[in-house]
């Protein structure tokens, strides 16, 4: 395959802003495919950000958008990108353009006549928690997601759950999209830590098993159906510990609920990536109770760390993990994931083994290298070069 030229649009990078996950996929991606092929990230600037920067082989070109609210403020970026695309492409033509989530609507719908590949990272029906909620943001995002897979050429999913999800709410024929999983750097996440200095420091004794949740406390994550599970557990071992890390529009709610567990959850908040990746290698087990899971980066980051996962049995959660073999898959309810947490609690040479696994099937499957040779293979069913 000859070199490319590849534009990506996200309104997240490592480098830029950074919400979720989808920040550490699509970096990640196009840093991949940099290695031997020419990539642009079309994406927003913070505050003190160079408009262009190179950053481990990928040129960075940053807008300045604004608005009142997430749709008009991604429309808007929309807008400013085409700007910015327009004008790199006298430096010569692109091979791909490569949109990511609903964000980028705008920028897909101006440059349709092009060769563009659309991934789907989520839904807004899986992010809304199945429900309508806030009827008018939740219709606009969908209305877009449902016109961004119309125009696009080819469409990629982050799981084949998603893959499925999509056709069914958009209507997207089966020709038309692949199931491109996310990655990861294999050590990435793995350190080599005092645990019982970590479990200190978080006010927990040596040699208690402490149960993890990060990501961010929204209805989709179920960290209520894992704060639910914790009087069940503790019936059983009543020494565990539990941290919620991460922040969100559930937190207040979730602390309000804990003061007759005597100390036994923890809710530290937003924790840095140095200081995610010291507990996430304190733990025990990492519990993932989500009820809408597009892909779970959070587990390829468990499996990183050669840590056992209990899960809920949905999306690329169900998809990934091969059951009791390097995880433990439960239904959506408190009861279940108590039962799982409490099984592996009773086996810690299981719970470890199953850690190891996990991390032998993310060398195996999911390095960025496989990734990006997958998705190189959709873009050459829509590009001109094919």
């Amino acid at each position: 395959m000859d070199t490319l030229r590849i534009a990506f649009f996200c309104w997240e990078s490592l480098y830029s802003v950074r919400v979720g996950g989808l920040a550490a996929a699509a970096t990640h991606l196009a840093e991949s495919l940099a290695k031997d092929h020419e990539v642009h990230f079309f994406t927003p600037a913070i505050d003190g950000h160079a408009k262009m920067a190179e950053i481990n082989g990928v040129s960075y070109h940053r807008c300045h958008p604004s608005g009142g609210n997430i749709v008009e403020y991604c429309k808007n970026m929309s807008l400013e990108m085409v700007e910015d695309y327009m004008q790199e492409e006298k430096n010569g033509s692109f091979d791909i353009l490569h949109f990511h989530d609903w964000h980028i609507t705008e920028a897909l719908h101006s440059l349709r006549d092009r060769s563009t590949v659309l991934t789907f990272h989520s839904t807004e029906y899986g992010r809304s928690g199945n429900t309508f909620g806030n009827w008018w943001e939740f219709k606009e995002i969908s209305d877009k997601e449902w016109y961004a897979g119309l125009m696009s050429r080819k469409v990629t999913t982050v799981s084949h759950a998603l893959r499925d999800e999509v056709k069914h709410l958009y209507d997207i024929p089966d020709w038309k999209i692949d199931a491109v999983p996310n990655g990861i750097h294999p050590g990435a996440f793995y350190r080599d830590v005092d645990k019982e200095e970590v479990k200190k420091e978080y006010g927990i004794p040596p040699h208690v098993p402490v149960i993890l949740f990060v990501g961010r406390l929204t209805y989709q994550k179920g960290p209520d159906i894992l704060l639910d599970a914790v009087p069940e557990v503790l019936k059983h071992q009543s020494d565990t510990r539990f941290i919620f890390a991460g922040d969100g529009d559930m937190r207040s709610h979730l602390k309000s609920r804990i003061t007759g567990l005597n100390g036994t959850a923890k809710f530290p908040g937003y924790l840095s990536d140095d200081e995610f990746v010291r507990i996430l290698n304190a733990c025990d087990i990492l519990v993932i109770p989500s009820r809408n899971e597009p892909f779970g980066l959070v587990l390829l980051e468990a499996w990183s760390a050669r840590k056992c996962a209990v899960a809920t049995d949905v999306g690329g959660l169900s998809e990934n993990i091969d059951n009791y073999v390097n995880g433990v898959k439960v239904p959506v309810d408190p009861g279940s994931i108590a039962v799982g947490i409490n099984h592996v609690l009773d086996y810690p040479s299981t719970m470890q083994d199953m850690g190891r696994k996990g991390r032998e099937k993310l060398e195996k499957e999911f390095r960025w290298d496989v990734i990006s040779k997958k998705m190189l293979k959709v873009y050459s069913t829509v590009s001109d070069y094919a």
